[in-house]
């Protein structure tokens, strides 16, 4: 697949090694997920594993098929910057994966809000994320204005069912 995008630092950038500890930060309430997590290709050619990877250019939806031997979906931000993986996490949710969705790489305290309306359940940041910041990025806009995956309830529909 052609990566189209202007993305010359994340085309560069070597991708991130495969994390196969369990997550920094989990929303999840089920027991982590500690296999090996493969990447895509070797997923596709016929890999016995329940977690795979995807790099930035990759279509998940390869994947769509197969949700049901699926528990652990990583999704690599070589660069903070890299929006691709939002659509990922998207796409699997809408589709009905239910198991966890971990964002790995290059993620930002600011970007956990955006990340969780799409599905990301669980965190992998290159650099430790002081808890009390990510509490309080989290709560701190308790409406949201539009549908997403996490299911909450837009402003709008709580005005209309006042």
């Amino acid at each position: 697949m052609q990566d189209n995008q202007d993305q010359q630092a994340v085309a560069g950038a070597p991708a991130p090694a495969l994390d196969d500890a369990p997550a920094r930060l989990r929303f999840r309430d089920d027991a982590p997920f500690e296999s090996p997590i493969a990447p895509l290709t070797d997923f596709l050619a016929g890999g016995n594993v329940a977690a795979v990877r995807i790099d930035p250019g990759e279509d998940v939806r390869a994947l769509l098929p197969h949700l049901g031997r699926l528990k652990l979906v990583e999704i690599a931000f070589p660069k903070f910057r890299d929006g691709r993986g939002y659509s990922s996490a998207r796409i699997l949710r809408e589709a009905g994966f239910a198991g966890e969705i971990r964002a790995a790489g290059d993620v930002l305290v600011d970007q956990l809000g955006f990340m969780r309306r799409v599905g990301f359940d669980s965190f992998a940041p290159n650099q430790p994320l002081d808890p009390a910041v990510v509490a309080a990025t989290l709560e701190r806009y308790p409406y949201v204005y539009m549908k997403a995956a996490d299911g909450l309830a837009p402003v709008w529909a709580l005005r209309a069912s006042a």
